[in-house]
């Protein structure tokens, strides 16, 4: 099979590639959304439509929720799992729109030329590269080098609800040997990337009660015991404001330090810490003091409060003790650290510290997942960094990443396999935000990466 023929194809075919792409961005599956559920099953059928055009036999298949679309197709080398999600986030606030989301088009800026659009970069762009690079081993081969399963789903960006479920009733079906992800992105403009490493997440909630009632502050000022002040107090413990680490009783147990070889990558990467601070207007990282600004995205936990709230938050002044505050908090969380057990020592830190009269309620319907480390000495992993590396012609490199991609860490309980996250996305893509965009660049050099990797995991087998 001729993989020149291939990326000579992907060359002359890129306008009808960008027309594609265009039609599927105009469908607005806004998954969380009931009010478009009729447009992400036109978006499903769009891709079964589209699979089918190219010889792959492809179908909607039902959920309680949005449909998932898999397709299969056989092939020489080994079997590759592609996912992707064609369901996007919804465009509030639309006043914020240069233009109106769901009329995607090609736009010239400084940095070349980008497809704006809802969905342009996650994951209608990304999903769209891997698929036509099938496109174009198919016409010229008549084949493709690999035996494939497409599995793209509508929910993920509304937490994936029928994901799971899926995943157990058909796992026979779609198990293969290792899972291909496209919804990530690269370290910087131009360097390809693959995401080594995921964290995890822990969510609570808790709530501090003091008195039975809101209290009048001028009779019970002093003597009386203020939850807003107790929530304070203990938010501000949860952190050693010395050297930036969580004071969270063993919160450290399952966290390893990064290898000198990943390291070295991360150094060599291309990161650009001065544009990434200031461009949210910081001066300096604010979190673990010996550790680099990479390593603290990637690589080490966080404790981070995401809301505190509590008495009157109206207009002017009412002169009350609050009944009650609230706190909504999240870890995120590397190497071995079990959520579970994390949730424990977190609660227990709190509860130690609780002053008389005060008590504290929790939220138990919120759930953790672990951190997912990729088995990068998989032989696939060095065959798809050389193949990135030569079209992008310098060195791909292995990625932490700050976020949490859940299905990556769904393949493998459920289903026991490895996964590979390879996505072109940079990280000016206004994802979720007003004026999302895709760069050109990103979605035909990223045609012509998956159609390299393909190559080269058909050679590796």
């Amino acid at each position: 099979m001729s993989l020149d023929a291939v990326l000579d194809r992907i060359d002359s075919d890129l306008p009808a590639a960008l027309d594609r792409l265009m039609e599927l961005l105009r469908i607005q599956s806004i998954s969380t959304d009931p009010a478009y559920k009729a447009e992400c099953e036109r978006a499903a059928d769009w891709l079964v439509a589209d699979l089918q055009g190219i010889g792959i036999p492809a179908e909607k298949r039902a959920t309680p929720g949005h449909p998932m679309v898999v397709g299969h197709i056989d092939g020489d080398g080994p079997h590759l799992l592609f996912y992707g999600h064609y369901d996007v986030q919804p465009v509030d606030p639309l006043d914020l729109w240069d233009n109106p989301p769901f009329e995607p088009e090609v736009q010239d800026t400084a940095n070349g030329r980008v497809i704006r659009g809802r969905g342009a970069s996650d994951d209608k762009g990304q999903l769209m590269t891997f698929v036509e690079a099938c496109r174009a081993w198919k016409a010229v081969n008549g084949t493709l080098p690999c035996r494939i399963t497409f599995f793209l789903e509508g929910e993920e960006e509304s937490g994936s609800p029928s994901l799971v479920p899926f995943m157990r009733e058909n796992a026979d079906e779609l198990k293969a040997d290792i899972a291909l992800i496209c919804d990530t992105s690269m370290v910087s403009r131009g360097v390809p990337s693959i995401a080594s490493q995921l964290r995890g997440m822990l969510k609570d909630e808790f709530t501090i009660i003091g008195p039975r009632i809101d209290l009048h502050s001028g009779h019970y000022g002093g003597p009386g015991l203020n939850p807003l002040r107790e929530m304070a107090r203990i938010v501000a413990s949860f952190y050693d404001e010395e050297t930036g680490r969580v004071a969270v009783d063993g919160f450290y147990e399952g966290v390893h330090e990064v290898p000198p070889e990943q390291l070295r990558q991360w150094q060599d990467c291309g990161f650009d810490e001065q544009e990434y601070l200031t461009s949210i207007g910081y001066t300096q990282p604010h979190g673990e003091k010996s550790y680099s600004t990479l390593e603290q995205q990637w690589a080490r936990p966080t404790l981070e409060i995401n809301g505190m709230w509590g008495g009157y938050t109206g207009a002017g002044s009412k002169t009350v003790i609050p009944s009650r505050a609230h706190c909504k908090l999240t870890c995120r969380l590397v190497g071995d650290m079990d959520p579970d057990a994390l949730r424990d020592k977190v609660r227990a830190h709190v509860q130690a510290r609780l002053s008389s009269d005060a008590r504290v309620e929790w939220n138990n319907d919120l759930e953790g997942s672990p951190a997912s480390v990729m088995n990068i000495e998989r032989p696939e992993f060095a065959a798809a960094q050389q193949a990135l590396s030569e079209e992008w012609n310098r060195e791909a490199v292995f990625t932490g990443m700050g976020g949490s991609i859940p299905i990556a860490g769904y393949f493998k309980t459920v289903l026991d396999m490895d996964a590979m996250l390879i996505g072109f996305a940079n990280d000016d893509d206004a994802i979720h935000s007003p004026n999302e965009k895709y760069d050109l660049e990103s979605f035909h050099k990223g045609i012509r990466s998956w159609a390299r990797i393909l190559d080269a995991l058909s050679a590796n087998r």
